[in-house]
C-alpha cells in the first residue's frame, strides 16, 4: 500500500480567494481520493518579491488552483519550496516553473538518492500497471504522467539546494528554515515564520496517520522534538487541517505511542486501537477504515520488518 493507492477522500478543495489572506497564509488543501494518488497541502505566502509556494501537489487540477490563485492576486510566483520529494508534494513543480521560469526551487538534495532507488522501483511498478489489462482506465493518465515526469526529473531537483538549517531570506521574506535528516525522507525541509508564528512542516505531521513509506522512525521523532521547540501558534501539516500547538502536541504523543506499540509484541489490533484513540481528533468517520488498513501496513513494513529493512531509510539511499 503505497501513497499512490491511499483510499478515501481526506479533504475538500479550497476556494480561491482574490484578496490577500487574512491568516498570513493561503492554504490549498490536498486530497487523498479513492481512485488516484493524493495531493499534499499547498501553502502560499506573500513576500516582497511575489508569492512563495510551498509544495506543488501531484495532479494538474491541484496545480491549476495554485496558478489561478497567483493570477487572481496579480502577483508572480517568486519561489517554490518543496518540503520533501514525495510526488504528491513536488510533481506539480514542472507546471509552476513553466509559468514562472525564474522562480528558484528550494529543497534538500534527498531526491538524488531517491531517483535510482525508491522512484526507480516506482517506475517499474507503473510500467507493469500500464501493461496490466486489469488496471482501471481512470488510473492510466496518472501513471502516464508519472512516467513522463520520471523521464525528465529536472523539475524535482532544487535549483537552490538547502543543505543546513538557518535563517534565510526567500523572495525577500525572512524564514527560519530547518533540515530534518532521516525523518519522512532522507532530508526533509520545514520552516518557521516568526512574523506570523507559523510552522509549515510537510509530512512530519499527517492528520490521519503518519505516511511511513520512506521513513526513519527515530529521526522523525527527533524532528518532531525540534518542531516543538519553535514558538508557533499555527502549524500546517502535509495533509490535514491546520493545527494549534495543543493539536500538534497530541499528534506527537500519538506518533510516539504508535512507534512504541509497533516495536513491541502487542497485538496489531491493540496498536490500531491505540492510534484511533490517541489521534481521534484528526480522523473523521470515513477514514476509520483506512486507518485500520494503514497502521498495520506501516507497522509491518517499517517497525516489525527485518533489522535491515527497519534501517533502510535511516541511512543514505544507494542503488543496489
Amino acid at each position: 500500500m503505497r501513497k499512490l493507492g491511499l483510499t478515501a477522500a481526506l479533504l475538500a478543495t479550497a476556494a480561491i480567494a482574490s484578496s490577500a489572506p487574512t491568516t498570513g497564509y493561503h492554504l490549498i488543501r490536498g486530497s487523498v481520493p479513492m481512485n488516484k494518488g493524493p495531493d499534499g497541502n499547498t501553502i502560499i505566502l506573500d513576500a516582497p518579491d511575489g508569492l512563495i509556494v510551498v509544495d506543488t501537489g501531484r495532479h494538474p487540477e491541484h496545480v491549476a488552483k495554485i496558478l489561478a490563485y497567483a493570477k487572481e492576486r496579480g502577483r508572480p510566483i517568486a519561489a517554490v519550496i518543496n518540503s520533501h520529494w514525495h510526488l504528491d508534494h513536488a510533481q506539480g513543480n514542472l507546471e509552476i516553473l513553466q509559468a514562472y521560469p525564474k522562480a528558484p526551487v528550494y529543497a534538500t538534495t534527498a531526491i538524488d538518492g531517491a531517483l535510482p532507488t525508491f522512484l526507480a522501483n516506482g517506475i517499474k511498478g507503473a510500467r507493469e500497471r500500464l501493461a496490466d489489462p486489469n488496471t482501471p482506465k481512470e488510473r492510466l493518465p496518472e501513471l502516464q504522467r508519472y512516467l513522463a515526469r520520471m523521464d525528465h526529473p529536472e523539475s524535482l531537483r532544487p535549483t537552490a539546494p538547502v543543505l543546513k538549517s538557518g535563517t534565510m531570506k526567500i523572495a525577500g521574506r525572512t524564514l527560519d528554515v530547518h533540515v530534518a535528516p532521516f525523518a519522512v525522507t532522507e532530508a526533509d525541509l520545514w520552516f518557521y515564520d516568526p512574523k506570523d508564528k507559523l510552522a509549515v512542516v510537510g509530512d512530519l505531521v499527517v492528520g490521519i496517520v503518519p505516511f511511513m513509506d520512506t521513513a526513519c522512525p527515530d529521526g522523525w521523532a527527533k524532528a518532531l522534538d525540534e518542531v516543538e521547540k519553535v514558538p508557533f501558534t499555527t502549524l500546517i501539516p502535509g495533509h490535514g487541517e491546520p493545527m494549534t500547538r495543543a493539536d500538534f502536541l497530541q499528534w506527537k504523543i500519538a506518533y510516539n505511542n504508535m512507534v512504541a506499540c509497533g516495536r513491541s509484541t502487542a497485538d496489531m489490533k491493540v496498536c490500531v486501537a491505540n492510534w484511533q484513540r490517541d489521534a481521534v481528533k484528526f480522523i473523521d468517520e470515513e477514514h476509520k477504515a483506512y486507518v485500520d488498513e494503514a497502521v498495520p501496513y506501516y507497522i509491518e513494513t517499517r517497525l516489525r520488518s527485518s533489522p535491515d529493512e527497519q534501517q533502510k531509510f535511516c541511512k543514505p539511499l544507494k542503488a543496489g
